[in-house]
């Protein structure tokens, strides 16, 4: 596949301002199937070439990008969806805002490296929806959490009889809070359990002690059932697990270190992973003990055991077999 010209697409809540980078026309569309019926009839005859010689690409903007996202993929044309911190870094530097000057910006950038990007595959209606109650689940266990410290606070300074209502009505919403979130752990575990491929990549990371339910979710729908990532340490880089070095000239001698661009979600849930591998399984256990003993940094070696831990994910899947433990058969 050629890419010949790119339409770079500003996409806002209303509306999708477009350029197509050659011929430097733009148009503006609604944000609706409608808008992008026309866009791409709009794009087809201004650009003058197949569609299989057009790529649009855009940025990732939630819930306003994912309609155009669907309708593209559904049509069958070339797009992908860019970082837009990416896009942002590669132009240098840039003053004001301007939805025109943006799409303009989206298109040059991708015209640019047009025979790198790839055109984005989305995934399947399982893991749209495991993202979206993973969203959702996430964003009712912060409220739970926020309302459970309130309570607690008020219980210790305020008196019961003179807080009859302040107390009830937040312990009555921290029931309907587990309720919901029950609800949806239970949705998401028939979504898991009526696809075979995914009801099997879950079985198999939980065979890796210290990888639980909810991280074996999360890699789930990050790797967009492992179809997303070419290997662990690309997966780690993503994440802000994989250690980069720092240093330049003879006068920049930083130590090597993990990246602050990260999944901060995922590293986190990978970092409570390896806490629990050194707890329940011996290997690591002494491993980590070892390389305290040697002075050792704490958290360069929990790093090392994050690291450690995706790799096995990542081997137990595309080898399609359960993790071993082979020191339960050491004598």
């Amino acid at each position: 596949m050629e890419i010949i010209d790119v339409v770079g697409i500003d996409v806002s809540k209303l509306t999708i301002d477009v350029v197509i980078h050659k011929s430097k026309v733009y148009c503006q569309f609604d944000n609706s199937n409608k808008g992008f019926r026309i866009l791409c009839k709009w794009a087809l005859s201004q650009s003058k070439i197949e569609r299989k010689n057009l790529l649009f690409v855009f940025e990732h903007t939630g819930l306003y990008s994912h309609q155009l996202a669907v309708y593209l993929s559904k049509k069958e044309f070339n797009f992908s969806i860019v970082p837009g911190l990416e896009i942002k870094r590669s132009l240098g530097i840039s003053r004001g805002k301007d939805d025109k000057i943006d799409a303009a910006k989206i298109a040059r950038y991708a015209y640019r490296l047009r025979d790198e990007i790839e055109p984005s595959i989305l995934p399947s209606q399982e893991l749209q929806n495991l993202k979206n109650l993973l969203t959702l689940r996430d964003r009712m266990v912060k409220q739970r959490a926020g309302y459970k410290a309130s309570l607690k606070e008020m219980k210790r300074v305020l008196k019961l009889k003179n807080n009859v209502i302040l107390f009830t009505t937040q312990e009555r919403i921290i029931a309907s809070l587990d309720k919901q979130i029950a609800k949806i752990e239970e949705q998401m575990d028939q979504i898991i359990q009526c696809n075979e491929k995914l009801k099997r990549q879950r079985n198999l990371m939980i065979s890796i002690t210290g990888i639980g339910q909810q991280t074996a979710l999360y890699m789930i729908v990050n790797t967009a059932g492992f179809s997303k990532f070419k290997n662990s340490r690309c997966f780690a880089s993503y994440c802000g697990i994989a250690p980069f070095p720092n240093s330049s000239g003879t006068s920049v001698r930083g130590k090597t270190k993990v990246s602050s661009l990260a999944n901060k979600k995922m590293k986190s849930l990978l970092d409570l992973a390896a806490k629990s591998a050194i707890q329940h399984n011996v290997e690591m256990r002494l491993y980590y003990n070892k390389r305290i003993e040697e002075g050792k940094s704490k958290m360069s070696t929990i790093n090392i055991i994050r690291n450690k831990l995706l790799s096995r994910i990542f081997a137990v899947v595309k080898r399609d077999s359960p993790y071993v433990n082979t020191m339960s058969y050491a004598a």
